[in-house]
């Protein structure tokens, strides 16, 4: 069972075209000549965990596509790790916006946690975008804390041992988790199941990335001006990956605006879609 189904929605399944083949992605009606708004997800997620967001992005007036990844959830992708570290996979995002913006219909891209560091280094590469959201992302690589300690971990246990160990390592810590506990079993199926559907390389490749990204904070900025592009950051108040205090930070060396989603993690778009919506819709329609 997909997420989208148990989050239901308009959206449906299409195969955009990439650099290494199809792009699985989610991809709501809207007209002609409609704004594409473009959903780029984080390590370990795919296209499903914007499903809250696609409704109501596609009311707005708006044409939302969430993708999956090179190596996300079944996709596609070369078998060298190195090609999914956040420069080569900014560069196959860049080309797909291209190709969506070839039309004359303006795109405003988002990125989310690992998806961030992608959707910056596409703006770098080239991607004529209208704006930019990094959505609990960071300046550079995942800091020292618990994420960090289990990115470490389930690296050394992929490498070792490969993809099924680490599977059943993650299954085996999820159970202590009582926010997992409390989670519907076909969700809890889904999560698995596209765990077990990522491809190694993938996983190995963004561990390096979030282990080892510079702080590009300075150039994408330049970029951006020179576009005249606007930016957002935006962060749940409880984030654990990148700390709040970091991302306003860099925020401030973007000229960006900030906001901070309530009662949400590291996840809004499913932990506080409502809330998150509420600063993403007036935001873009001021940039469109």
């Amino acid at each position: 069972m997909n997420l989208y189904q148990l989050t239901p929605c308009r959206a449906t399944r299409v195969e955009l075209t990439g650099r290494y083949g199809s792009v699985p992605a989610l991809r709501c009606p809207a007209s002609a000549d409609a704004p594409i708004i473009l959903l780029v997800p984080g390590y370990t997620g795919s296209k499903e965990d914007f499903a809250p967001l696609l409704d109501p992005i596609a009311d707005a007036g708006l044409e939302p596509i969430a993708i999956d990844l090179p190596g996300q959830f079944g996709a596609g992708g070369p078998p060298d790790p190195d090609a999914y570290l956040p420069t080569p996979l900014g560069a196959v995002v860049s080309e797909l916006i291209g190709k969506l913006a070839a039309d004359g219909r303006p795109v405003v891209l988002l990125g989310h946690s690992y998806g961030g560091l992608v959707s910056r280094a596409a703006v770098l590469a080239g991607a004529p975008v209208r704006g930019l959201t990094l959505l609990s992302s960071g300046p550079s690589e995942l800091p020292a804390g618990p994420r960090r300690q289990m990115l470490d971990l389930a690296e050394q246990v992929l490498q070792t041992h490969g993809l099924p160990a680490l599977v059943q390592m993650r299954d085996l810590m999820e159970r202590q988790n009582p926010v997992w506990a409390a989670q519907p079993d076909a969700l809890k199926d889904f999560y698995r199941d596209r765990f077990r559907l990522t491809s190694q390389e993938s996983l190995v490749g963004m561990a390096m990335g979030l282990r080892s990204e510079p702080d590009l904070v300075e150039p994408l900025g330049r970029r951006l001006e020179t576009l005249g592009a606007p930016c957002l950051v935006a962060c749940g108040a409880e984030d654990d990956a990148w700390p709040v205090s970091t991302q306003r930070d860099m925020a401030e060396r973007l000229d960006a605006d900030f906001a901070v989603i309530p009662d949400a993690r590291h996840s809004p778009p499913t932990e506080n879609p409502q809330a998150l919506l509420s600063v993403l819709l007036p935001t873009w329609r001021s940039w469109l």
